[in-house]
């Protein structure tokens, strides 16, 4: 039997991630787009409380950190996904690198816990954790923005019309580990003028776009795009009491034997558990899965 298996568009959550200056209005612009996705809107604030400062505009909860380490977002990250809600922003994910607790933070302190003090092996003890918080929000079962602060640059330009100098502030790379960005769906830059210029994306309607103060004219492409396509099964609330270990498995379950379920056996799990799964449902449950898996992925089973 084949290894593989035709192409699907599949209905997505987004990954989306804001860059850019002090003032290019990232917070503003990912409340505005978490908002018109739908469903509640949860944001982690790293900037000392500057989200709720739109909370008369917008409505959402707010956890604020105060210390940054990755596992306070991962847990907080799965908390979001765990209450049910729609979107959660980011805000931002620069201080889960370069803040208190953050991986930089981590990494140096790992260098002096050794002998040698070396900066270079010192990445096996957080790397790790780094890509556990990629992870998380990659697999969140929510729409998810994040915000990352720009390093910034002055330049010295000359004006033609006045014909003097002037220094103007430019952003360049996202403050984050190398290569961050290409983790996510759509990518935009913030510039001081509030333009969104999208840099990245793997909606085609987007791509190459500028949006000066982004509004519908970003938005309904990209929940378009977001909801077109083949529908997954909901993975439904579980509830307390649950054995450790069988809510991520029977997630990982669900999103794995998905292109195997026809459309009547997604409807009725999500109609059925709606409302939540007892441990014994969700057990019962996993051993339905699997078989699914088994019996049409042609894969010999699912791995215990």
């Amino acid at each position: 039997m084949t290894m593989f298996k035709k192409a699907t568009k599949k209905r997505a959550k987004l990954r989306l991630a804001l860059i850019g200056l002090s003032g290019g209005g990232k917070t503003f612009t990912g409340l505005k787009i978490a908002s018109a996705l739908g469903g509640r809107v949860a944001v982690i604030d790293t900037e000392r409380g500057s989200a709720s400062k739109y909370s008369d505009i917008f409505s959402f909860d707010v956890l604020e950190l105060e210390s940054f380490e990755p596992q306070h977002y991962i847990e907080a990250i799965k908390g979001a996904g765990q209450a049910g809600y729609g979107s959660l922003l980011i805000d931002s994910l620069s201080h889960a690198w370069s803040g208190k607790g953050g991986i930089l933070d981590q990494h140096d302190k790992a260098v002096m816990r050794q002998k040698t003090q070396n900066s270079y092996t010192a990445w096996r003890d957080v790397t790790p954790l780094h890509n556990e918080l990629v992870d998380t929000i990659l697999q969140a079962p929510l729409h998810v923005i994040v915000t990352m602060r720009a390093k910034t640059e002055y330049v010295q330009e000359k004006d033609e019309r006045t014909k003097k100098t002037q220094i103007r502030k430019v952003g360049l790379a996202p403050v984050q580990r190398d290569g961050m960005e290409y983790e996510f769906d759509v990518v935009a830059d913030m510039d001081q003028d509030n333009n969104m210029i999208i840099s990245k994306s793997r909606c085609v309607a987007l791509s190459g776009q500028v949006f000066p103060k982004p509004g519908d004219n970003l938005i309904v492409p990209l929940k378009n795009w977001l909801t077109d396509g083949v529908a997954e099964p909901e993975a439904p609330p579980v509830k307390k009491g649950q054995a450790p270990g069988d809510a991520e498995r029977f997630m990982a379950l669900v999103k794995e034997a998905g292109p195997y379920m026809t459309e009547s056996e997604k409807k009725n799990m999500n109609e059925q558990y709606k409302n939540g799964l007892s441990p014994e449902e969700t057990r019962d449950f996993i051993v339905f899965l699997e078989a699914v898996i088994e019996e049409r992925g042609g894969k010999g089973g699912a791995a215990a």
